[in-house]
């Protein structure tokens, strides 16, 4: 059985999963079309900055490709679009590092990025993988929620019958000092 075929379609998690992928994919998509208007060279290390964020034709390129991506998820729903949320959260953390590494070295920065542009990448990964992750790995699941259904069927059964106060006087049988002592 798979947790897909278990979610009903009109859940109120779809929801949450779909604006999360709607909202950011439509951002990334007016963020790379802006990037885009001021026809920037493909790969300049000195590009534009839109919303303080520096872009570049790649960059920009990217990011409306992604978006569309995000958008996309949204649109299907569903566990795709949970999965698809924290799949693109996780690559924009890894995209933070790779701005990190690449910070001061022109030759390698082909995406242009800034301080700005890192910061942003670990905010909004941290962001869809929120809105992904949303309603599956809390701790305090609703009864109804299907990802709930699926953890209880592996718990095993706590024991039953009356309560009893156990005393351990002796919690390790056997010898408890090293040989020789």
């Amino acid at each position: 059985m798979k947790l897909q075929d278990e979610l009903p379609v009109d859940h109120k998690l779809v929801t949450v999963w779909r604006i999360g992928a709607g909202l950011g994919g439509v951002f990334l998509i007016v963020f790379g079309s802006l990037g885009l208007a001021d026809h920037p060279s493909f790969l300049d290390t000195r590009g534009d900055e839109i919303g303080g964020l520096s872009t570049n034709g790649a960059l920009a390129i990217l990011s409306i490709v992604v978006g569309a991506i995000l958008v996309l998820g949204a649109v299907i729903g569903g566990n795709f679009a949970s999965n698809l949320n924290m799949v693109v959260g996780v690559l924009f953390v890894l995209s933070g590092f790779y701005g990190l590494a690449v910070l001061g070295r022109s030759d390698a920065n082909i995406l242009n990025f800034r301080m700005s542009n890192v910061l942003f990448a670990f905010l909004f990964g941290i962001v869809i993988t929120t809105f992904g992750m949303y309603g599956r790995v809390s701790s305090h699941l609703p009864h109804d929620n299907p990802f709930w259904r699926e953890r209880i069927k592996r718990e095993e059964p706590l024991p039953s019958g009356p309560k009893t106060f156990v005393k351990i006087m002796n919690p390790n049988p056997g010898r408890t000092h090293p040989v020789g002592h």
